[in-house]
């Protein structure tokens, strides 16, 4: 495997990131290492809460939500994926795997002993983050998920998907801040729209933002469809505090939330909400929103 790394120097002077850079080393699965970076802002022995992205996105997505959950008092930690943000970005598209992912998110739970967890994840965020939910459920204590969703292959993804799936493999640029600016409700400056853009200096580097659209599971033969169903028999069991937290204008997880409602026990009873004026990345849109929730959330179980 041979990863490509991003210069510091695109990172420098982002609008509002001004978080100081983390990392650890993962196994690349080929007898070499990997390095994934992470925020860690807040009190660092304070019960924790893990933001995870998904495509094509990057930890800059939670830069309106990391400051003040972190002077509500705990430690928000949030990871880019491998082959986004400042992680190590593979080059080649068949480096990356569902399980590679699942295995390299596990490996920043284990190395940096994450226990009593709060996990809030949207897109691929939850894609993995659930995964590692059900496989490792006693580092969690509660989950938010807005806009995602955990398939496995036996049924329609939805048509808005399958046409982005399509635009993602055809267009010979793939514009990524262009291309969240479009999922968003309000309109994303152009400082932003580069900072998006900031971790792929060429086309070069965004292997994983083009493959990740080809990982969902679409069919039973998919090698993630049973995991995936392993993860859902554990979390249609599961009675730890689930909360959506969808948003109203996403035409890719639209009726997600109801899925998981039915599904988890851990949802009952729960003050489910659905984010007025939120596109796709509702972290753009409405942070404010999201960060009242998830304070709100964790008021409502501490003792649960």
């Amino acid at each position: 495997m041979t990863p490509l790394r991003t210069p510091d120097s695109h990172f420098t002077n982002l609008v509002d990131y001004p978080f100081t850079p983390n990392y650890i080393n993962v196994d690349d699965t080929e007898g070499g290492s990997l390095r994934l970076h992470y925020v860690d802002e807040g009190p660092k022995h304070a019960p924790i809460i893990l933001l995870l992205h998904g495509e094509p996105t990057w930890s800059y997505l939670y830069r309106k939500m990391i400051p003040p959950l972190a002077t509500a008092g705990f430690r928000v930690i949030a990871p880019d994926l491998i082959g986004f943000g400042r992680s190590d970005k593979p080059s080649e598209r068949s480096d990356y795997t569902y399980q590679r992912h699942v295995d390299w998110l596990r490996a920043l739970l284990v190395q940096l002993d994450l226990q009593d967890i709060t996990l809030f994840c949207q897109d691929w965020g939850g894609l993995l983050g659930l995964r590692l939910l059900a496989e490792e459920q006693d580092r969690f204590r509660r989950t938010v998920a807005a806009n995602t969703m955990l398939p496995t292959g036996d049924r329609h993804p939805g048509d808005a998907f399958i046409q982005w799936q399509q635009l993602s493999q055809n267009i010979p640029i793939f514009a990524t801040g262009k291309i969240i600016a479009g999922a968003c409700v309000n309109a994303v400056s152009a400082d932003t729209i580069a900072a998006y853009d900031a971790p792929f200096p060429d086309e070069s580097y965004k292997a994983g933002a083009r493959q990740f659209p080809m990982l969902v599971p679409v069919s039973p033969e998919d090698p993630a469809a049973i995991p995936n169903q392993q993860a859902w028999a554990v979390l249609s069991k599961m009675q730890k505090p689930f909360l959506t937290a969808f948003s109203d204008k996403d035409p890719i997880t639209k009726g997600g939330d109801a899925a998981f409602q039915k599904m988890i026990p851990g949802c009952n009873g729960q003050a489910h909400t659905t984010i007025q004026g939120g596109g796709h990345f509702l972290q753009e849109d409405q942070s404010e929103q999201l960060v009242q929730v998830i304070l709100n959330f964790i008021g409502a179980t501490l003792h649960k």
